[in-house]
């Protein structure tokens, strides 16, 4: 996935992407990749990746030790998501540990009943955060934390692996859980703007997390939040479900986005990069592309400048 993200810099910033475009050969991309391709964000360069830093400590002296999961499709497709994670951590008063070891969470692997590759990762990554000594195993993408609170689920109660898993998953937290408990930020910028909330299903029915994203959202000035009808309704993406089974996922889409237009908003905010990614196609496919966008909800917050609170 790293290499991917930078062949996609490469492909934007080389005119490779704008002479595709002109010439139309993204439609001749496999499995409807074309129409994804119009939506990734643009790239940093590899020296922009590399230069990132592993260990990063708040101004004052830390309220918190976290961990942050990076992710698979986060760390490549959404790169300035993450590195704005880190900061809103940092301004919140913790220090932030990017594990070196840390790999795939294995929730695609899982999906697709790849149980003992998917086994293999959920070690590898319990190992590479038993290194640290810390409070929180943040992650920001939904289908990441729905797998990292089930690695018990993938040992045999009574063996070590699962006790090291129980201790894994107690630790693990969405980043609005752990933002809305540090309570650590102020927003100083007023976001004039109309958004609803697109809620992943991982969140809602695997990690349980409901309340907190709304609570953040809520907390930024100007904000307007209008919620849809059927918010719990799936957006069509479930990992790569949009890619191998494309038309039923768009029939899912159209049906979440009739369902978005109705509260006629100038963002659409979620947490899972696969929803991010569909409810940016799902923009592109109304024609609305000039008067919506789609973003994470941690990319929201750092619209609004949050500083750290003083106590």
């Amino acid at each position: 996935m790293n290499r991917l993200g930078q062949a996609a810099w490469l492909y934007q910033a080389s005119g490779m992407q704008k002479a595709a475009r002109v010439l139309r050969l993204t439609s001749m991309a496999p499995l409807h990749l074309g129409e994804f391709e119009q939506v990734v964000p643009a790239q940093p360069s590899p020296k922009q990746r590399k230069a990132r830093s592993r260990r990063v400590k708040p101004d004052g002296v830390p309220v918190a030790r976290v961990a942050f999961f990076t992710g698979c499709v986060m760390d490549s497709v959404f790169f300035e998501t993450n590195q704005n994670t880190v900061e809103l951590l940092r301004l919140s008063g913790a220090e932030v540990i990017l594990p070196e070891n840390q790999t795939c969470c294995g929730a695609l692997h899982a999906h697709a009943g790849k149980t003992d590759m998917a086994k293999e990762q959920a070690a590898a990554n319990i190992q590479a955060f038993e290194e640290e000594d810390v409070d929180y195993i943040v992650n920001n993408a939904g289908g990441c934390g729905a797998r990292l609170i089930e690695y018990d689920h993938m040992f045999e109660e009574g063996t070590e692996w699962h006790d090291r898993a129980l201790a894994f998953t107690a630790k693990v937290k969405d980043i609005s859980e752990v933002l809305v408990e540090l309570d650590g930020l102020d927003f100083s910028k007023e976001v004039s703007k109309t958004i609803t909330y697109q809620p992943s299903c991982h969140m809602t029915n695997v990690q349980r997390v409901t309340t907190p994203p709304r609570q953040l959202m809520e907390s930024i000035p100007g904000l307007t939040l209008k919620e849809m009808n059927n918010p719990d309704f799936c957006c069509g993406s479930a990992g790569i479900y949009n890619i191998v089974n494309y038309d039923d996922a768009m029939d899912i889409l159209d049906v979440k986005m009739d369902d978005v237009k109705k509260t006629a908003p100038e963002c659409i905010v979620t947490t899972n990069p696969g929803c991010l990614l569909q409810m940016k196609l799902g923009v592109e496919r109304e024609g609305q592309g000039r008067n919506m966008e789609a973003v994470h909800l941690v990319d929201l917050l750092m619209e609004a400048a949050p500083l750290p609170r003083r106590k």
